[in-house]
């Protein structure tokens, strides 16, 4: 038997094959969930080449492989930043599936034209990565808050990043979505604390995924990766065992934290 044997999770920004999303719906899966699997409906014409030559179909794959752990999975594809799409997934969710349990938000603005000195960042940019990563997770926990804590349990979990625990030039919308989720984490967590529901966010440093394509995988990426103690980027399976491990019920005293999975990057 798995620790989440009969609840469900919604994992948001889950259809990249390399990727948090993807690996935190498969991990969450194999603990026994049943998940519902999140995208924006990518144009495929714009996939990467690993995921053509794979034929990989964005969330209806990441749900084929959620399947084959054993477990129901259903696609859902919208724009999680407008409030009436966060209500309609989260109703979907219930109508389907039954209930709702845990909360992964991961969806976020893809890297690239976002770190720009502030001088040149466009204003429509700035409100792009704010909206998608945290609105929709703003609306979102708004949405299922109230389910959890009627049920008394509940399993928020927040992807932010190292970089929501200390600024650096160039990236001033994303640095201010991921402070601004570790607040919002922590808000949250001290409402429904007394409820069996635990809010936590998750804050990676560098992750081997298909949002760091833009990097390359020569001397940039290598110099990232020298400024890392272990001297590697972390795989999306390792983030994903620890999400997994912040909705087991060996954390059920842990809420309310930002905690970093970065090989040993020391940020102060």
């Amino acid at each position: 038997m798995g620790v989440l044997d009969g609840k469900v999770a919604v994992v948001t920004g889950a259809g990249r094959r390399r990727g948090i999303g993807r690996a935190t719906a498969v991990a969450l899966a194999e603990l026994g969930a049943d998940v519902v699997v999140t995208g924006t409906g990518r144009d495929p014409s714009a996939y990467p080449e690993d995921e053509k030559k794979a034929g990989w179909k964005d969330v209806e794959s990441t749900a084929s492989q959620v399947r084959a752990a054993g477990r129901r999975a259903l696609t859902f594809t919208g724009d999680v930043s407008q409030a009436a799409t966060a209500k309609r997934l989260v109703e979907t969710t219930v109508k389907e599936l039954g209930r709702l349990d845990v909360l992964v938000n991961n969806a976020a603005y893809p890297r690239g034209n976002d770190r720009v000195p502030i001088s040149q960042l466009d204003e429509s940019i700035w409100r792009k990565v704010l909206d998608i990563k945290l609105t929709g997770a703003f609306l979102l926990c708004q949405q299922v808050v109230p389910i959890m804590m009627k049920q008394t349990w509940g399993r928020i979990i927040n992807i932010s990043s190292i970089a929501g625990k200390r600024g650096s030039p160039n990236t001033a919308a994303y640095n201010a979505a991921n402070f601004g989720i570790q607040g919002l984490t922590q808000s949250i967590a001290q409402e429904v604390a007394r409820h069996g529901v635990t809010c936590n966010a998750v804050c990676p440093g560098t992750i081997d995924t298909a949002r760091m394509d833009v990097l390359g995988r020569g001397e940039g990426w290598q110099k990232q990766l020298d400024r890392i103690p272990m001297g590697r980027a972390a795989t999306d399976e390792e983030v994903a065992g620890l999400i997994g491990f912040l909705c087991s019920p060996a954390a059920a005293f842990i809420t309310g934290q930002s905690i970093n999975i970065d090989g040993g990057v020391v940020m102060w």
